[in-house]
C-alpha cells in the first residue's frame, strides 16, 4: 500500500509555502502585541478567508465580492511575508500595523460570513425554442389587381371543303367504286411517285370513257 502513494512535487511545494507563510502570519502579529494561542489563529484566519473566496471563484468567475475578499486575504498574506522580510523592525511595529492586526478578524469573519451566507447569481437558463415567440407572419396584400379577361368569341369551325360535284350530264359513281379507285391512285402515287393517269385508271377498273372521266374528274386525276 505504501508502494501506492506516490510524493507529488506540488503538493511538497504547496505545504512548505503555506508553513512559511503561517509562521510569517505569527511572527508578525505576535510582534503586534497579539500573544499566546491569538498569534496562532491569525494565520488560520487569513488561509481560511483565502481558501473561501477562490472557492466562491471557481463557481461565480464574475463575483466580484469573491474577487475582493480573495485581494484582501492575498494582500494580508503578502504583506506578512514581505514585512518579516527584514523591511520592518518586529521589535518596534508602528501603530497601524498594531491597529490593522487587532482589527482583522472583525474584517475576517465578515468576508467569510459574505461569502458563505450570499448566494451565488444564477446563470440565466437559456429559453427553450417552444417558448419563442410565433414569428408574425408577413402581410400579404389580398387587392385583387387581376381584371377578368374579355370573353372569347366562340372558335370558328372549319370548313371541311366540299368534294368536288359532277358536271351536269356526268353520269353519278358509287361511293364504294369511287373509294376502289380512290386507293388504285393512291398506290400508284406512292409507287411511281406521280399522280395516276386518267387512261391508266380506265385500263384498271375496265370501265367505259363517260364512268373513268367521271371517277377522274372527282380524284382531279390528269
Amino acid at each position: 500500500m505504501l508502494r501506492s502513494i506516490r510524493i507529488d512535487a506540488v503538493l511538497v511545494q504547496a505545504v512548505i509555502a503555506g508553513a512559511l507563510s503561517f509562521a510569517h502570519l505569527h511572527d508578525l502579529a505576535e510582534a503586534a502585541g497579539q500573544t499566546g494561542w491569538k498569534a496562532w489563529a491569525y494565520p488560520i484566519s487569513v488561509d481560511l478567508l483565502l481558501v473561501a473566496a477562490w472557492n466562491r471563484l471557481r463557481t461565480a468567475r464574475r463575483d466580484r465580492s469573491a474577487w475582493t475578499w480573495f485581494v484582501i486575504a492575498l494582500f494580508a498574506s503578502l504583506g506578512a511575508n514581505i514585512a518579516t522580510a527584514g523591511l520592518l523592525d518586529l521589535g518596534d511595529v508602528p501603530a497601524w500595523l498594531r491597529i490593522l492586526v487587532a482589527g482583522w478578524p472583525a474584517l475576517a469573519f465578515l468576508g467569510g460570513t459574505l461569502l458563505v451566507h450570499t448566494p451565488a447569481a444564477k446563470p440565466t437558463p437559456a429559453r427553450p425554442v417552444d417558448d419563442e415567440p410565433p414569428a408574425t407572419p408577413p402581410e400579404v396584400d389580398v387587392t385583387r389587381t387581376d381584371t377578368l379577361a374579355p370573353a372569347l368569341a366562340p372558335a370558328a369551325p372549319e370548313l371541311t371543303p366540299a368534294p368536288p360535284q359532277p358536271a351536269p350530264g356526268t353520269p353519278t359513281v358509287p361511293a364504294a367504286l369511287l373509294d376502289h379507285a380512290r386507293k388504285l391512285a393512291d398506290a400508284h402515287q406512292a409507287s411511281t411517285g406521280a399522280p395516276m393517269p386518267a387512261d391508266v385508271l380506265s385500263a384498271r377498273l375496265g370501265l367505259p370513257a363517260p364512268m373513268t372521266n367521271a371517277i377522274a374528274a372527282q380524284l382531279q386525276l390528269t
